[in-house]
């Protein structure tokens, strides 16, 4: 970019020198603008990287326009296709446009926008790309998307040079028809037309490949990005517990797909609105059509442009007094939506629980609740969107014939012809749609303005799980100077900032297992979270041996969807223990009669009873051979034969294993060799206190 700026600023000095010499107003601008554009091409790299990509294409028109425009003035350019010289006014306005995105990176929105959208751009993964005739290649991520941007960039750029021309020979057809001159006609159709129009195909089929590849790449990306930074840490643990963001699920699967398909669909189609507002602003600029003021011997240059210019103005304004409440009404349809969604996964999830409890007249009052919620607002944005529709759909209709109704006048007096009618009255449309796109837009505005929202929010309440009063470190984590695990001058708080567990020191491990005790509600679950290090609400230290392996196992275990093997190896993958190794696990833990079914594919937690998954939980627990295994009513399914067995076993199978359980029967009191008790204090928390064994009742 500091070479760039250089170029940019050599030129408009070479242009203000020119200028100077042939007093030219308009050269003399075009050198000033091309100065500013220097300073703001050099300032560039403060910029996010996605409005850097547009800055740089601008700057790099600018050079290509202005060297062309400084040729065509001093009487260098070719008329071999029939297209007028490149006046100054082009790259004077592309500067301007460069300028503009710089003064509009400072906008919160556009800068949530570049924000998000930068990352993909600037990724440093190795990916595999397939180009004809090279063939499959190694590239950065990054490198590769940015390649494919400035490519559709420049593909835009010359479909909008393929429409110019066409203009062209729109304006010769129709003279040639006016003219009865049939040479010229043909001339026009076979040699002229022919040729742009293949050659239009075949850069829209071209673009069209490019776009669903740069498209599904950039999804893929923030997907997973998002993902990885939602389930990182127990991020996506902490959220739900702060209650920070609603449904998660959805800003990454919908939101993403959002941005991407919106971001791009108005980045590119923009910049091309962009490049036809100058090319077709020329041809009215240039048309000969004189209007003085009424009363006065003013004459207006341009006219033609200044009145679709001020036309579409008004009507862009227009649009959005009446389309502005529809940014939030789409925000709240989505999240409506979301809503419906969850509660429908909630009802499959807990299937049985709700056909067991007869709970399905409640089920059907409350999704019809949600789905009323949904019909609510959807008709405050039907109507709403009525509004905006007939005031566009009308300004539209206007558009088709207001040039007409402007150039009869002209064209009856003789003073333009039929091909410059035709050609003006395109170019009038073609000029109006470039102005109009807020306006036909604004809909599809609303929603991408909901999906930043969402994705912004979500980004906050990520940052906050991480890094912020939620996050991991709320409780500090430190390396135990032994083999221990302890807790040091710790509260534990309840997501609603209620104190519950208060402790000077607490040693676990001096014993092979501990069992914790105490009433409901006295924070046992509570301090387990808090030494595996998911929960985010307290203060104090947690000290864990170096590189010690964890394992928690709650009293509902986690079945992934899948093969029961993969149920197994969770967390490793399916394929890390292998067959004979898993059907011993299973074997001790008397589910043996599965060990046929490893690679069935089933619903598991729904097929399975509750102590066959916690037997299975288990199972996870023998092969993984965790440092620490925390047991929190992790049997409590089991009738007690089975669960002293189970107990025996994890004893003889993990000898290195230290346990440390949560349980309620007095029968687990022999089983483990200390006993530590949730004790109540007057304020109403409890401390978990060593207890001296005694002989279960």
């Amino acid at each position: 970019m500091r070479l760039l700026s250089i170029l940019v600023a050599v030129l408009a000095a070479a242009t203000l020198i020119v200028g100077q010499q042939a007093g030219s107003a308009a050269l003399i601008g075009m050198g000033v603008v091309g100065l500013l554009l220097a300073v703001v091409t050099f300032r560039s790299p403060a910029l996010p990287f996605f409005l850097r990509i547009f800055s740089g294409v601008f700057a790099i028109e600018y050079l290509v326009f202005g060297a062309a425009a400084i040729a065509a003035h001093l009487g260098w350019w070719p008329a071999t296709f029939g297209i007028p010289p490149i006046p100054t006014s082009l790259p004077t306005t592309v500067g301007v446009f460069a300028i503009l995105i710089y003064a509009i990176s400072f906008v919160p929105v556009i800068a949530r926008i570049a924000r998000i959208a930068s990352p993909y751009f600037e990724s440093d993964q190795i990916t595999t790309a397939n180009l004809w005739p090279i063939g499959p290649f190694k590239i950065r991520l990054g490198t590769l998307a940015v390649s494919l941007f400035v490519f559709l960039i420049v593909l835009n750029q010359i479909q909008v040079g393929i429409t110019l021309r066409l203009s062209f020979f729109n304006r010769d057809m129709y003279d040639a028809l006016q003219n009865k001159d049939a040479t010229a006609f043909w001339y026009q159709l076979f040699y002229v037309f022919c040729v742009w129009a293949v050659l239009w195909v075949a850069s829209n089929l071209i673009e069209l490949f490019a776009n669903y590849t740069i498209l599904i790449r950039w999804r893929q990306f923030m997907a997973n990005e998002y993902t990885r930074r939602w389930l990182d840490h127990a991020t996506h643990y902490r959220i739900a517990l702060a209650g920070s963001v609603d449904n998660p699920d959805q800003r990454i699967a919908e939101d993403t797909r959002s941005f991407v398909n919106s971001t791009y669909g108005f980045a590119l189609p923009l910049l091309s609105q962009v490049s036809t507002l100058v090319s077709f602003s020329i041809i009215l600029w240039n048309i000969q059509v004189s209007f003085t003021l009424p009363g006065t011997s003013l004459a207006i240059p341009g006219y033609i442009f200044w009145v679709a210019f001020f036309y579409a103005v008004a009507a862009t304004w227009l649009t959005h007094v009446i389309g502005r409440p529809l940014i939030r009404l789409e925000f709240e349809q989505e999240k409506r939506e979301a809503n419906f969604r969850f509660s429908l996964a909630r009802l499959r999830e807990y299937s049985e629980q709700i056909a067991l409890m007869v709970g399905e007249p409640t089920e059907r009052s409350h999704l019809a609740q949600r789905f009323r919620d949904i019909v609510e607002n959807f008709y405050r944005l039907v109507w709403r969107r009525l509004k905006l529709t007939s005031f566009t759909l009308s300004y539209n209709q206007l558009s088709v014939v207001l040039p007409y109704i402007i150039l009869a006048p002209y064209y009856f007096a003789g003073t333009i012809t039929l091909g410059i009618m035709m050609q003006v009255a395109g170019a009038f449309d073609r000029v109006q749609t470039a102005l109009s796109f807020i306006i036909n837009s604004y809909s599809s505005i609303a929603s991408y303005l909901a999906s930043i929202n969402r994705l912004t929010s979500f980004e906050t309440a990520v940052e906050e799980a991480q890094h912020g009063a939620i996050s991991e470190e709320a409780l500090g984590r430190e390396t135990s100077d032994d083999e221990s695990l302890h807790l040091r001058d710790a509260t534990l708080l309840l997501p609603n900032g209620k104190p519950i567990v208060k402790l000077g020191a607490l040693d676990l491990g001096k014993t092979r297992s501990t069992l914790l005790i105490g009433p409901s509600g006295s924070g046992k679950s509570t301090l387990f979270r808090a030494i595996a290090g998911i929960w985010p609400f307290g203060d104090g230290k947690v000290g864990i041996p170096a590189e010690a392996q964890i394992m928690l196992l709650p009293q509902r275990p986690y079945l992934p969807q899948g093969s029961l093997r993969a149920a197994l190896a969770y967390p490793a993958e399916e394929g890390a223990y292998d067959d004979a190794a898993t059907r011993a696990a299973m074997e001790k833990v008397k589910l043996g009669h599965l060990a046929d079914k490893l690679d069935e594919v089933d619903l598991w937690g729904q097929r399975l009873s509750g102590g066959e998954q916690q037997r299975l939980a288990v199972a996870r627990a023998l092969l993984s051979k965790p440092d620490w295994l925390f047991l929190d009513e992790a049997t409590a399914s089991l009738d007690e034969k089975l669960e002293g067995e189970i107990y025996e076993t994890i004893d003889r199978e993990l000898p290195q294993t230290r346990i440390v359980s949560i349980g309620h029967r007095a029968t687990l009191r022999s089983m483990h060799d200390a006993i530590v008790t949730m004790e109540p204090n007057a304020d109403g928390t409890f401390t978990p206190t060593p207890t001296a064994k005694t002989p279960a009742a």
